[in-house]
């Protein structure tokens, strides 16, 4: 018998991190805590959940001719604030644990699903 093979997929949360005032309170903040670790808890229970992290709203660009630009990059207010390393077995698996995701709650927020291929 053949088991299934898993992909990876990284899910990649954007939302608005350079905005102060779209940044959650304290109090939601805890709530939303809450919200994600019930939320990827169960990804991991059901051991698909490989890694990650939430990044820092600090950061460097650096581009052609080692130009080094402050900040996060942004595209209309958005960056990427962290992501996830999920296993699935296709994308449309991996699309309906996104779904699922709390920070999808918030205004102005995404979660970009991309297959990892290995090199």
């Amino acid at each position: 018998m053949t088991k299934n093979k898993m992909n990876e997929f990284a899910l990649l949360f954007r939302m608005d991190i350079t905005t102060k005032e779209a940044r959650p309170s304290p109090e939601q903040m805890e709530a939303y805590l809450t919200q994600w670790h019930d939320w990827t808890d169960n990804i991991a229970a059901q051991n698909k959940l490989a890694s990650g992290n939430h990044f820092s709203v600090d950061g460097k660009v650096i581009k052609k001719d080692n130009m080094v630009t402050e900040g996060p990059y942004t595209a209309n207010k958005m960056s990427v604030a962290g992501y996830i390393i999920i296993k699935a077995k296709d994308f449309d698996e991996a699309v309906n644990m996104a779904k699922a995701c709390p920070i999808l709650q918030g205004e102005g927020t995404s979660v970009e699903v991309r297959k990892i291929v290995a090199m």
